[in-house]
């Protein structure tokens, strides 16, 4: 028997005696430890299959000293009391209720002597030999037809294992790194997020959690800082760490999460009436746009027009902190979002807004005229010497934290009341910050006398200071305040990672979103959706969903595809409504890449953030066919109409699909095939030809050749395109540079701007694009004019395959 290479060295050798064990059970759920604290077993009821990997030490708790986990060595149960009594070297004791329930087993640590000398307690890790799926954030292994899990039933019992001291759980990149080189190649694949309450194994798999004591001062490394203060934080201590240990039949794990988080008192969302992890409503796609008091009844419009229910503002906030709105969007304040806030829900509508999470902007009033106390600090020094109103330089004792300029983005320090920036730190004694910026951010300059403590700012690349732990739990109730009194039912946690400036890492994400949960209103926890770019353990439970923002370097088909679809295997395996991001509809966006979009949007289940804006909505000569198409597809979807097989071919993103509407309940699916060319510019020899040949495909029955034209970076004309070498359309038009000419059957084409406005149409012979169901060969030419950069002409064939009826 070994055990786990991570929690070595132990400080003492186990003798392995198998008499004494310990059984605790729920209906479909038994774990067995012996006489020492390990676990033996934990099995099914039904099948009395073990999934304990027995080859791995397991102790059922922990403790940590110095960095070295010790494990227990005497375990005694008091079954009239239900108390497990642990023993530990150095007659360290200690005493954990556990509780037997029908869905679950709950342990709860309810005393540790020497509390003060013990750093951290770690539940298990237990080693499991299930892994098909591994849900490494929800804390489900399963198999074929049985899974395992683990909950963390408060705040502060983290699910993980402290790899990292500043409780960050370990990313894709460490494990690719080689660092945990105990993981398998497929479990290192499956991890996309962080590794938390389960973990891939090459035996299977194993659970965990801990609760870190910290009731004393620590340098650890953070926020791109290899020394930063994580300030002590009264939480209770390690007394009441507590989680729920279950097994089930694999169908079964989701809902009793639902079940052990009822029982247990952990948050429980709900939307239209059903838990928030089941509802088909959590998914939902929804607009983002930056509506006002004034223009809000266009807003409620397009988003009726659409077909969707939530209408999402992205940053309607004057500052970040307080929350106060932007004057010339909500002039009334809260209260304005507010009347916002009732006329959409009078037409069916929810509203929600874009958050910052703990992020505090400079002009907020908690940075200036008078800085809080309670900003985030890396760390501090004093001042060697007093400092005059005029100095800009700023003698400092040591030059420790200050001198870290990795994620130093506003360079600022705090004495008091003043905030100061400086520009470097002098690179030998006497140490001095140079170059200062005397009263920053409209603060006051003052005197600051010798001993007076000057600490280093925490802050984020977005240009904002940052919150320790006392007003991360007050940031988050405004936000609650806000929700309360406008009827918000709709937010997004971007740069929850912001959290880690408490030094407490997960920990301090999980203070913010719960503070938040807690200090809403009974209304609003009865029908809200949460999300964010990120998620843990514990926040699983308060959250919704994920989703996150993007930079859109690209159209719908090329901007993080891997990225989105790679998300919609992690949702999967962690019990999450799907998503898939942001996508930013602009005037030259096509219907065509809206239903590329959709059709993915179907393939998986899942939601996405349409985002746009009322110029993009009146420039885009398509925007009454995309708002039509949003309504039809998304109807669709929420009516669970595609089967496996249409699911499967929309998975593949170089199928394209078009839905046509029949009646309120049906719809008819078609594939489309397409293939996209590019004719170049060319220069060859004198009589060399100049055309382009593509080869294609129609794997249908005989169809009409649709086709899509574009001119990009030059005018076109001249413009010829023959079918197997015999039929051959010539197009009597210029096309200038951005402009298309699509043709979809019948006899003309229409030629469009940039923008998809209609400028003319012009006549085709359809006959001449009719094609068999064949393998074919397209020449194309044109003439180039004008001096655009790289010249092309961008082709695109479309194929109509069979109609499929989809029904409700």
């Amino acid at each position: 028997m070994k055990p786990f290479s991570h929690i070595l060295p132990l400080l003492f050798v186990f003798s392995f005696s198998c008499s004494g064990q310990i059984e605790f059970t729920s209906a479909s759920f038994k774990m067995t430890i012996d006489s020492r604290g390990m676990v033996t077993e934990m099995s099914s009821t039904a099948s009395e299959k073990n999934y304990h990997y027995k080859d791995i030490i397991s102790p059922i708790m922990s403790v940590w000293i110095a960095g070295k986990a010790i494990m227990p060595r005497k375990a005694k149960f008091d079954s009239g009391k239900n108390v497990l009594t642990l023993t530990y070297p150095g007659d360290i004791k200690a005493n954990i209720l556990v509780q037997q329930k029908e869905s679950h087993l709950v342990l709860e640590l309810l005393y540790l002597s020497e509390e003060t000398v013990i750093d951290l307690i770690s539940w298990g890790p237990y080693p499991t030999t299930l892994g098909e799926t591994i849900g490494e954030t929800v804390g489900v292994t399963r198999g074929d037809d049985f899974a395992l899990g683990l909950q963390s039933l408060n705040a502060k019992t983290l699910g993980g294992y402290p790899w990292n001291d500043n409780d960050a759980m370990p990313q894709l990149d460490i494990f690719e790194s080689g660092n945990y080189s105990d993981m398998s190649e497929e479990g290192k694949r499956q991890v996309l997020y962080r590794v938390e309450a389960a973990k891939p194994e090459d035996f299977g798999s194993s659970l965990q959690a801990y609760t870190r004591n910290r009731n004393k001062r620590r340098i650890i490394k953070n926020w791109g800082k290899e020394q930063y203060v994580a300030e002590p934080f009264n939480d209770g201590g390690l007394a009441g760490s507590k989680i729920a240990l279950f097994g089930v039949a694999e169908n079964d794990a989701l809902e009793t999460i639902g079940k052990i988080e009822v029982a247990e008192g952990l948050p429980h969302p709900m939307i239209d009436g059903k838990w928030g992890k089941v509802s088909r409503s959590a998914s939902g796609a929804y607009i983002i746009m930056d509506f006002s008091e004034k223009n809000i009844d266009r807003a409620i419009a397009y988003t009726k027009q659409a077909g969707l229910k939530y209408l999402y503002h992205g940053g309607p906030f004057k500052n970040w902190g307080h929350f106060e709105l932007l004057e010339e969007s909500f002039p009334n304040g809260w209260m304005g979002m507010k009347k916002v806030v009732e006329k959409a829900e009078a037409n069916g509508l929810h509203v929600g807004v874009h958050t910052l999470s703990n992020f505090i902007t400079t002009k907020d009033p908690y940075v200036t005229p008078v800085p809080d106390p309670r900003l985030a600090k890396v760390g501090s020094s004093k001042l060697f010497r007093t400092v005059n109103i005029h100095q800009k330089e700023i003698p400092i004792v040591s030059p420790d934290f200050f001198k870290q300029m990795k994620n130093n983005n506003l360079k600022t320090v705090q004495i008091g009341d003043e905030l100061i920036q400086y520009g470097s730190v002098s690179a030998q004694k006497p140490w001095k910050l140079l170059d200062c910026q005397r009263g920053a951010f409209g603060t006051k300059v003052a005197v600051h006398k010798q001993g007076d403590k000057v600490s280093l700012l925490a802050d984020h690349g977005y240009k904002v200071f940052l919150t320790n732990s006392e007003l991360t739990e007050e940031i988050a109730k405004n936000i609650a305040d806000l929700y309360n009194q406008t009827g918000l039912r709709q937010i997004s946690f971007d740069g929850l990672e912001g959290n880690r400036s408490t030094g407490m890492g997960n920990y301090g994400e999980i203070l913010f979103t719960y503070a938040w949960y807690n200090n809403l209103s009974e209304n609003i926890k009865s029908h809200y959706i949460a999300d964010a770019s990120r998620t843990a353990h514990y926040f699983w439970h308060i959250y919704t969903r994920m989703n996150w923002g993007e930079p859109w370097y690209a159209g719908f088909r090329e901007s993080q595809t891997e990225y989105r679809l790679k998300n919609q295997k992690y949702f999967k395996r962690n019990y999450m409504p799907g998503m898939l991001g942001w996508f930013s509809m602009r005037p030259t966006t096509s219907i065509e890449d809206i239903e590329w979009m959709l059709a993915r949007s179907a393939a998986f289940n899942a939601g996405y953030a349409f985002v746009t804006g009322f110029e993009a909505f009146e420039k885009n000569g398509y925007t009454e066919e995309i708002l039509k198409a949003i309504n039809e597809w998304e109807k669709a979807r929420m009516a669970n109409v595609f089967n496996l097989d249409q699911q499967a071919r929309m998975e593949d993103i170089n199928n394209e699909f078009h839905l046509e509407k029949i009646n309120e309940n049906m719809w008819n699916l078609y594939q489309v095939y397409s293939y996209k060319f590019k004719h170049e510019k060319k220069v060859k020899q004198p009589g060399k030809p100049l055309h382009s040949v593509f080869n294609f495909e129609n794997p249908v029955e005989q169809r009409t050749l649709n086709f899509i034209l574009t001119a990009v970076g030059s005018n076109i004309s001249g413009i010829t395109i023959k079918i197997d070498n015999y039929n051959k359309v010539n197009l009597p038009i210029t096309l200038k540079a951005g402009q298309t000419v699509k043709y979809t059957g019948g006899d003309k084409a229409l030629v469009y701007n940039e923008n998809w406005k209609k400028i003319r149409n012009i006549t085709i012979d359809e006959s001449l694009l009719k094609i068999g169901p064949a393998g074919h060969i397209l020449t194309f030419d044109c003439q180039f004019s004008g001096n655009g950069n790289e010249p092309q002409a961008k082709l695109e064939l479309r194929i109509i395959g069979d109609k499929e009826a989809v029904t409700t």
